[in-house]
């Protein structure tokens, strides 16, 4: 067996990178950005005005001048207009609209009176300075900065930035065809009838609704009985067709567990087999002879929904040229006690501390095979194996459902 962190570092180590693709902006949201984004010209691209209101001349105000006559309304999305010369003269600005030539201090409405075309500005002179409610062109980025880094997960923060900078296709990864597959003659379908000795399917649905909330989305279900021949014809065929398959039971040491044999047979590379942890101890990782990640995951439904979360979605990430995320810890809230020398998982729930640091209450489930054990988890503490007992207050590192 390896341990947890020699695990993942293997997969890490084995798993191949995935394509890139140029996708339209519009559908690249939650997509794993492969090239930076940058910015076209300055942001923002010229003096912005930042308040309703008159644009005056700053060295005028500070020398006593309290009245000013409009000469025109400058709207978001004009031409700027030019300040006529006189040292009384003012152009009413909204919000967003170029600075006109010549002013360089913008007076808000609510600083102000107006009569007809004349305004007077309240308040001690000197209170406006140059710059006042300007925006100044390149003050946030200039041209060619680099804003959204290659590594990042697009969501509407990204997006937002790529539109203003005129990326109308953004270069992501492409996105992986998976395949969930679940093992046992004891499971039938949610919509059918169940006999005494049956058990609805349930880690399929559980592990393609994460992989889609990971960002996921191409996830097809498969349900194969511990039969040898169909064993074999049902992973000739998804090995042949998709980019990673996520295989939950027939991984232990059972009769009936046929898939270790199985995925030899047809040239899958084993990486490693059994993993120093609890729950999902039987877990198995290897690669096709296309280089294809294959992840076997232990049967019961704790485990597998543990495992996915602490290798495959990691992998996923990795492969998808997402940069690492760091690894939140969070301290035990109570006295935990394992004596088993394995890695523990432990289903916790958050809270924050008196000084907002994260508290993890452990709430484990019944058994590995209870799932709704989980329900109200927030994730699980890695907890060592070297320790068995873990005082009130142990750090530890946390990963989220």
């Amino acid at each position: 067996m390896v341990t947890p962190a020699a695990a993942e570092k293997l997969i890490l180590e084995n798993i191949p990178p995935f394509h890139r693709e140029d996708c339209p902006l519009a559908s690249a949201h939650g997509r794993v950005l492969r090239r930076d984004l940058c910015a076209d010209r300055d942001l923002p691209p010229f003096d912005r005005v930042a308040m309703d209101g008159y644009a005056v001349r700053a060295d005028v105000l500070a020398k006593g001048t309290r009245v000013f006559r409009v000469g025109r309304l400058q709207a978001a999305g004009m031409r700027a207009f030019k300040l006529a010369a006189t040292a009384d003269a003012c152009i009413e600005v909204m919000t967003g609209a170029v600075v006109p030539a010549g002013a360089d201090c913008i007076v808000p409405y609510e600083e102000t009176t107006r009569e007809g075309t004349q305004i007077s500005i309240m308040g001690e002179p000197g209170r406006f300075a140059a710059a006042h409610a300007i925006h100044r062109r390149g003050s946030d980025h200039r041209s060619g900065e680099v804003i959204v880094k290659a590594g990042t997960r697009l969501t509407g923060k990204e997006i937002a930035v790529a539109a203003a900078c005129g990326y109308s296709t953004v270069t992501v990864s492409q996105q992986p065809k998976l395949a969930v597959v679940v093992t046992g003659d004891e499971l039938v379908e949610v919509e059918g009838l169940v006999a005494a000795h049956q058990i609805r399917r349930s880690n399929d649905y559980a592990l393609r609704a994460a992989l889609i909330s990971a960002g996921y989305p191409s996830v097809a279900r498969f349900h194969v009985r511990d039969v040898r021949h169909e064993v074999e014809h049902m992973m000739w065929h998804i090995l042949a067709e998709y980019d990673l398959v996520v295989i939950s039971g027939g991984v232990s040491k059972g009769k009936f567990d046929y898939l270790p044999q199985e995925l030899e047979a047809q040239g899958v590379r084993k990486i490693f087999h059994g993993v120093a942890q609890r729950p999902g101890k039987p877990m198995w990782f290897g690669l096709s002879v296309r280089g294809m990640p294959v992840f076997a995951l232990p049967g019961n439904p704790v485990s597998a929904y543990t495992c996915l979360h602490r290798y495959v979605l990691p992998a996923l990430a990795h492969a998808s040229g997402a940069a690492p995320a760091p690894v939140r810890t969070a301290a035990l809230a109570v006295e935990v006690t394992f004596r088993p020398q394995l890695a523990y998982f432990l289903p916790v729930r958050l809270s924050s501390g008196p000084k907002g640091e994260l508290v993890a209450t452990p709430d484990p489930s019944n058994t590995s095979g209870d799932l709704a054990g989980l329900v109200g988890t927030d994730g699980f503490l890695e907890l060592p194996a070297e320790e068995s007992v873990f005082a009130a207050g142990t750090l530890a590192p946390f990963r989220a459902w």
